[in-house]
């Protein structure tokens, strides 16, 4: 039987990694590749649940909170195929009734009955990677879908009981104006999704863009669009509660990476997927699964496990926590790395000193400074 009940461990939330894409995307520094057919989604499938049944043995009995599918592009995968994983997930871990069951979807999905399906199959909220609505921008950055088709498949999602809708869209892209992203951000508004994750783009060296001479726009550019794109969010009755995160109610808030911001747990599985597995002897194990299909399905998944060292456990908790818009409580800090405060109490002075954290009487919070400056202070715990 599984033992259900609440302990002192943090929560733990279950990824699923489909590396596929039909093509790659030139901005993207996500782990992702062309799709060649030379393994099957039954072959792959298997593997999954194989991975998923090596990873139960260290996480002590808990249930999952929350399920998300990324990629890749798992909307290439049957509906069928999802209705199956789910099902057989669900023999080897307790999944409560109800939890938020994430899936990426591409614009350029070529079946929007396929939509229906998963909702069916107990996937109960859409993230649609739009990117923008601009014909002549989506050619630039190679997206194989127009403004048409992403209307047509919002409009198709609106139809599904409870929908609860996610779009991704990107500011600052190659050539792109100040009037280019609002207009991507009011088009995207007016259809009235749950949720709109807004966020610049960022040239990662191993993407195609990184060896290409792309003409950004400037960075007072990109500061007024990040700032007039927060203006009309918030006109329009979105509330931010995440660095580039915008929900029209908090239940639409993203319980899965909320969780990862709130330095929770994770099972990461498949292709590249990573995880963060808390034992009861607060030591806490970090995941990286291979990364190549091929190699992946000849059973040898962990790619690299270690266990998180004390001095580095500081870091990774505040680069999670600082993306949240709220303070960070010394007693989330403490419960959660079991680290005493005073361990990195010069760092602090540092931080506040530099202008980027206030002190508060049981919390610190960032500054709107030390936003614009959160890779600098993000450093300092280096």
């Amino acid at each position: 039987m599984y033992n259900t009940k609440l302990d002192i461990l943090p929560p733990i939330c279950l990824y699923i990694h489909i590396p596929w894409c039909i093509k790659k995307c030139p901005y993207c520094d996500f782990h992702s590749y062309k799709y060649s057919y030379k393994i099957s989604e039954k072959t792959y499938i298997k593997h999954l649940l194989q991975d998923l049944n090596n990873d139960i043995k260290i996480i002590s009995n808990r249930s999952i909170k929350s399920i998300f599918i990324g990629g890749g592009t798992p909307s290439l995968l049957k509906s069928s195929t999802f209705s199956y994983l789910l099902m057989e997930i669900k023999k080897i871990i307790y999944i409560p009734e109800k939890i938020e069951i994430s899936i990426e979807i591409s614009p350029d999905i070529n079946q929007i009955t396929k939509l229906v399906e998963y909702y069916y199959a107990g996937i109960n909220r859409f993230s649609i990677g739009v990117q923008t609505l601009n014909d002549i921008l989506l050619k630039k950055i190679e997206r194989k879908y127009n403004k048409k088709k992403v209307i047509q498949l919002i409009n198709s999602i609106s139809h599904i009981t409870d929908k609860n809708l996610n779009i991704d869209l990107i500011y600052g892209l190659p050539q792109q104006t100040i009037q280019n992203a609002l207009e991507d951000l009011y088009q995207i508004i007016i259809l009235k999704p749950e949720h709109i994750s807004w966020y610049q783009l960022n040239i990662e060296p191993n993407t195609k863009f990184y060896t290409q001479n792309i003409h950004l726009p400037s960075l007072q550019t990109i500061k007024i669009m990040h700032e007039e794109g927060k203006k009309l969010l918030k006109n329009y009755g979105y509330i931010q509660y995440e660095i580039s995160s915008y929900s029209k109610k908090k239940k639409y808030q993203c319980k899965h990476n909320l969780n990862y911001w709130n330095f929770g747990d994770y099972i990461g599985i498949g292709c590249g997927a990573h995880g963060k597995i808390t034992q009861r002897n607060k030591q806490i194990i970090r995941t990286i699964k291979t990364k190549h299909d091929h190699i992946y399905t000849q059973k040898k998944y962990i790619q690299k496990k270690y266990i998180v060292s004390k001095k580095d456990i500081p870091f990774e908790f505040f680069l999670n926590k600082f993306r949240l818009l709220k303070p960070v409580y010394y007693k989330d800090f403490e419960n959660q790395t079991y680290l005493n405060k005073d361990k990195i109490a010069k760092k602090i002075i540092i931080a506040i000193k530099k202008r980027y954290l206030i002190k508060n009487t049981d919390s610190w919070s960032v500054t709107d400074y030390g936003r614009k400056k959160l890779n600098s202070l993000l450093s300092i715990f280096l």
